[in-house]
């Protein structure tokens, strides 16, 4: 809940720097009634907008409208992260991060490290692997699934000969 008038920075510059960061829900609360000033607190990214003197269970209300949206917005989003240690696995936007820092994969690559952390401590054949990621008969798979768990292992890992997150189950094949 930000006021306009707020001292040092005014609620209008703190939405503004709130929004270059963090996705959360921000109820406006203003003396300033004009519609000008509502539509700079909406547009500074407010998601909602209230004028003094107000009904303190209209505030109430809103706050809680605000945090079942906020809730039910990010709850998919909640559900497509997996993290794993210090790994984590965005899989709406495909993207991968290892203590913070984005790691760059593949399309084949993200599909294998993707499929691995699905079925998270099940091991999982080269086979498998092949046909899930590539959509063919295994049969032709040569070292093509080495090959890539090799180079999401250089990516990943701190150590790739010592790997934490990619093991190798001998004469099986791979498991996060």
């Amino acid at each position: 809940i930000l006021d306009i008038m707020m001292p040092q920075m005014n609620g209008i510059d703190a939405a503004f720097k709130i929004r270059e960061e963090k996705n959360m829900p921000i109820i406006m609360l203003s003396a300033k009634s004009e519609d000008m000033d509502k539509i700079s607190g909406l547009t500074a990214g407010a998601d909602d907008y209230l004028t003094k003197p107000f009904n303190p269970l209209e505030l109430i209300a809103r706050v809680k409208s605000q945090i079942r949206r906020y809730k039910k917005y990010n709850e998919r989003a909640e559900r497509d992260i997996i993290q794993i240690g210090d790994l984590e696995i965005n899989r709406s936007t495909r993207l991968v991060f290892v203590r913070g820092q984005e790691i760059r994969l593949t399309p084949k690559e993200f599909d294998i490290l993707e499929l691995l952390v699905r079925h998270k401590g099940t091991v999982m054949s080269v086979g498998k692997i092949y046909e899930a990621v590539w959509q063919e008969d295994a049969f032709k798979s040569d070292n093509t699934v080495m090959v890539h768990i090799t180079k999401i292992r250089e990516k990943i890992e701190d150590n790739p000969k010592k790997p934490i997150y990619i093991k190798t189950i001998w004469g099986v094949g791979y498991r996060i």
